[in-house]
């Protein structure tokens, strides 16, 4: 199956390219599902046809999907939901604020990821094509198997074993004091049952011949800046960005003065995007004059973005980890574009390497050829972090 998330900053135009790329791999043949991950969903409003949970037909080859996290809850995780609305109900909330409550932060991320392992699985589509949430949620998204997988090998793994343990000992003593029960293990299991799923989709997500990221963004300073700190993050996460999409530039057949500073401005931010995300290939899209909502008008938007093109190719072969043998030494290069060298903290435990640019960190199990290595040095070079090794002992 092919992959391909569309993010950006909100606002920017994805989920009007996320429908006009789905409408020409259908056209193509692809057996396509545009699915939307946001939580403000409006990939509904712009095929402007009623969307479920479940996907739905909107044309020959092309269905169409909004994640109903509540619904997958309930799906995939009951027993955790029903355990979660026990505790809040016997904290005095009533029975639908307690349900509603029971999506505990992050919880959409994670069904995104689930879902998108779900249709993997099933392999009904050719083609899976994600509206994904604004680019910070996003990112989330795409560092929970990463993130997730330190957490739970470190900290919920022992958990999980000592409340097997307590419970028969504890539970005579907790359900009368708090009101409700300790966790059983049909709960405790649940979450470490997801991770396993999540950890699997990590192979489909880093392989970039199978799955790609697409920028979506407007010559607008802000916009440009967010997008460069996502694709350095993707880098991170080591998954690929294949392709950027310009969208909404005023065409240069609108000569009204009220535009003209506009136009102005965006003819500078719109070669930074070519500069600052070079080589990957950019498309430009227009500001149309109505808005992308329904077939007809993303048939336009389809016709200019791709043409006589395969949407589902890979436009661009992004390389972002690569370990390099010279003689007795190695170098681990990451592919970091735009980010200085003074905003990354590296930190080697084991055989993990810790990697924090900001709020983002990845904990990059080394490969065995480095893992008995001592980092020696990092430098910048080209938007690559390259890291040396070399074994201090045998110096």
């Amino acid at each position: 199956m092919r992959v391909i998330l569309m993010t950006g900053k909100g606002g920017v135009g994805k989920t009007s390219v996320a429908a006009a790329t789905g409408l020409r791999c259908a056209e193509l043949g692809y057996k396509t599902l545009v699915l939307s991950t946001d939580p403000a969903h409006s990939l509904a409003d712009s095929f402007d046809l009623e969307l479920g949970h479940e996907p739905i037909s909107v044309r020959p080859n092309l269905w169409g999907a909004e994640l109903d996290a509540l619904m997958e809850l309930e799906g995939n995780w009951g027993a955790v939901k029903r355990y979660i609305t026990q505790v809040l109900q016997a904290r005095g909330l009533e029975g639908v604020q307690a349900e509603e409550l029971a999506i505990l932060p992050g919880m959409d991320e994670i069904f995104g990821l689930v879902r998108m392992k779900r249709h993997y699985d099933e392999g009904d589509f050719d083609v899976l094509i994600i509206d994904s949430a604004p680019t910070g949620t996003a990112l989330r998204l795409l560092s929970l198997p990463e993130v997730g997988g330190w957490y739970m090998r470190r900290f919920y793994k022992p958990l999980q074993g000592m409340s097997a343990a307590l419970r028969p000992l504890f539970e005579p003593i907790f359900k009368p004091i708090t009101g409700f029960s300790l966790p059983d293990k049909e709960v405790m299991d649940a979450p470490y049952e997801f991770y396993e799923q999540i950890e699997a989709l990590e192979k489909v997500l880093t392989d970039n011949n199978q799955t790609s990221v697409r920028l979506v963004m407007n010559p607008e300073k802000m916009v440009i800046k967010e997008s460069l700190r996502a694709h350095a993050y993707l880098s991170l996460y080591n998954v690929a960005t294949d392709l950027v999409v310009a969208n909404r530039i005023i065409p240069d057949s609108v000569s009204d003065p009220f535009f003209q500073r506009w136009k102005e401005n965006q003819t500078v931010y719109k070669q930074e995007i070519y500069d600052n995300f070079h080589p990957l290939p950019v498309k430009e899209a227009p500001l149309f004059s109505e808005e992308m909502c329904g077939l007809e008008a993303l048939e336009k938007l389809k016709e200019i973005l791709y043409q006589d093109e395969d949407p589902a190719q890979v436009y661009y072969q992004e390389n972002t980890v690569k370990v390099v043998q010279n003689k007795d030494n190695y170098s681990l290069e990451l592919y970091l574009p735009g980010i200085p060298k003074e905003q990354i903290q590296l930190n080697k435990t084991g055989d993990e390497l810790n990697i924090r640019i900001g709020n983002h960190r990845r904990n990059l199990v080394l490969p065995q050829a480095l893992a008995a290595l001592t980092p020696s040095g990092a430098k910048m070079e080209e938007d690559y972090l390259k890291i040396s090794f070399s074994n201090l002992t045998k110096a």
